[in-house]
């Protein structure tokens, strides 16, 4: 499996992360006005190291205000990991790979 890259429109959240229940979904809320996207390669990297296992979603949060409403995101970045379609963790903000690796770890059978 490849971990998948997508520029999402609401109606697709549903399937490609609610309905999911293969692997752990991690999806990254982001914004074009969001200054440095300093977690976007540590997104990728982590997409890269854990295409087997993962599946990667990144959500353009001006794109998609129902899903952002929906789940609360306040804060940009933030990144979501679902498993079986429910939301397992929160991560807010720029986080070093590590911190990543080890809230994605816990998650994996």
């Amino acid at each position: 499996m490849n971990s998948l890259f997508i520029a999402m429109i609401s109606f697709f959240f549903k399937e490609e992360v609610l309905d999911n229940s293969v692997y752990p979904v991690l999806v990254d809320f982001w914004a074009p006005w969001c200054g440095p996207r300093m977690v976007g390669p540590v997104v990728d990297e982590i997409a890269n190291e854990y295409q087997k296992s993962i599946k990667v979603v990144k959500i353009n949060t001006d794109e998609n205000p129902s899903v952002v409403t929906e789940y609360s995101i306040r804060s940009i970045p933030t990144l979501m990991i679902f498993k079986d379609g429910k939301r397992v963790d929160t991560v807010i903000g720029a986080v070093p790979k590590s911190t990543l690796a080890s809230t994605i770890d816990k998650y994996l059978n």
